[in-house]
């Protein structure tokens, strides 16, 4: 009989990975009693994938440095493998790996204890193998004392297919992690800006918290001071109150009787106004019948007089005399008159009242003081009168007919 060729792609598989293709084992009981297999009475495609799987490289170099020797040249695979060799029978560093296997994964073998049969580990290492945490799994199943060669062929064809797909997924997480390390850079970059402006801002925000404090802090004071000037105001009002009863009635009686005054005064120069309309009007009166009277009693051929005197600036302007003598009066209001003007006058304070002299003032285009003969009260008020609306004033030392004379004819007022 001729013998069937064997299929070259599942020889390279099969010496490749021992443990990748099912192989037809003979049928086995299932394991008695209760005992644990140890590290190295494992089967040997097992110490690859419970070494690599179960303990991290760190601490395989540690237990390879205290029990080898120091293997800082050594890669980590050459590390891996010396490692894989050692646990093929019982050394020393197999006896370490134990340990601390048995010491990480204590809760995990204590779990799996209470599994009695095959199917039971079996169904829980498939409930395991699907969670991210598999290593402790991996060591307690191949380690219980019911796990079958089937099984562990099983167990261990599972782990390898793992192992790939933690490798692939370790690659995806490493791209992830480059992204995720540009991204948290450009984040950090960004972050710092922010800080950057923030702190800025807040110190600009602490300094304008500040100025508007001292800000607030000063009007305060300024409240604080106007309140106190308040208080002692009113203290004061209360006090002279108080020292003088019905002063804010007199107060208010002074103000009705300024306005009185006032109004008093505009009325008396409205009436003085008044009658120097008047007597210009009887005057005119009195001169027109007057030049009647001569036109009628002189001959024809007789020229008519003119109806001023010499000085004809004066013609019907009211020219107001302050102070002199009560009995030279008359001679100024005859002197006056004869120059066609209107005659006013006050005595300058002695008689009439001085509140009139303002209204009288203003009614005047002419004023002749009598300075040797007025108070010195009215003599300044009519100063300042006539210094404030221009208005021309003529003093005279001597109350005399001459010196009056004197004054007129030195008088050169504007045309009305």
């Amino acid at each position: 009989m001729c013998q069937a060729k064997p299929n070259p792609l599942q020889s390279a598989l099969a010496a490749a990975l021992p443990y990748a293709q099912p192989q037809r084992m003979p049928s086995t009981p299932a394991p008695q009693g209760s005992r644990r297999r140890r590290l190295w009475e494992l089967d040997g495609h097992a110490f690859c994938p419970v070494v690599g799987v179960c303990l991290p490289i760190p601490l395989l170099r540690r237990l390879a440095d205290r029990t080898l020797g120091d293997m800082t040249n050594c890669s980590d695979y050459e590390v891996h493998c010396t490692v894989v060799t050692e646990c093929k029978r019982r050394t020393p560093m197999a006896e370490a790996l134990q340990k601390e296997l048995e010491r990480r994964f204590g809760l995990v073998v204590n779990a799996a204890a209470q599994l009695k049969h095959s199917e039971a580990l079996a169904a829980w290492w498939r409930d395991a193998a699907v969670s991210a945490d598999w290593a402790g799994a991996l060591w307690a199943t191949l380690t219980h004392p019911r796990c079958t060669p089937e099984l562990a062929h099983r167990v261990l064809g599972e782990a390898h297919m793992l192992q790939h797909q933690v490798g692939m997924a370790t690659r995806a997480d490493l791209t992830r992690l480059d992204a995720l390390a540009h991204e948290n850079a450009v984040l950090t970059r960004e972050l710092a800006a922010a800080q950057y402006r923030s702190r800025n801002q807040a110190a600009e925000f602490a300094l304008r918290l500040e100025q508007q404090q001292g800000e607030l802090i000063r009007v305060r004071a300024e409240l604080l001071r106007a309140t106190t000037e308040l208080q002692q105001q009113r203290e004061q009002l209360a006090a002279q109150e108080q020292a003088a009863p019905g002063l804010r009635e007199r107060i208010e009686l002074t103000e009705q009787n300024r306005q009185q005054n006032e109004q008093l005064q505009l009325l008396q120069r409205t009436l003085l106004q008044a009658q120097q309309d008047a007597e210009r009007q009887r005057r005119r009166a009195d001169e027109a019948e007057a030049q009647v009277g001569q036109l009628r009693s002189r001959p024809l051929t007789e020229p008519a007089s003119p109806g001023c005197s010499a000085t004809p600036q004066l013609c019907e302007r009211a020219v107001l005399c302050v102070g002199g003598r009560t009995a030279s009066v008359p001679i100024y209001r005859q002197v006056i008159e004869h120059t066609g003007a209107r005659f006013l006058h006050h005595d300058g304070g002695e008689e009439d009242n001085a509140s009139q002299l303002d209204a009288t003032l203003a009614a005047a285009d002419l004023v002749i003081c009598q300075s040797g003969c007025i108070s010195h009260n009215a003599y300044w008020r009519v100063k300042d009168h006539c210094k404030r609306t221009g208005k021309q004033c003529v003093f005279v030392e001597t109350p005399s007919r001459a010196a009056l004379e004197r004054a007129l004819a030195e008088v050169a007022l504007p045309a009305s």
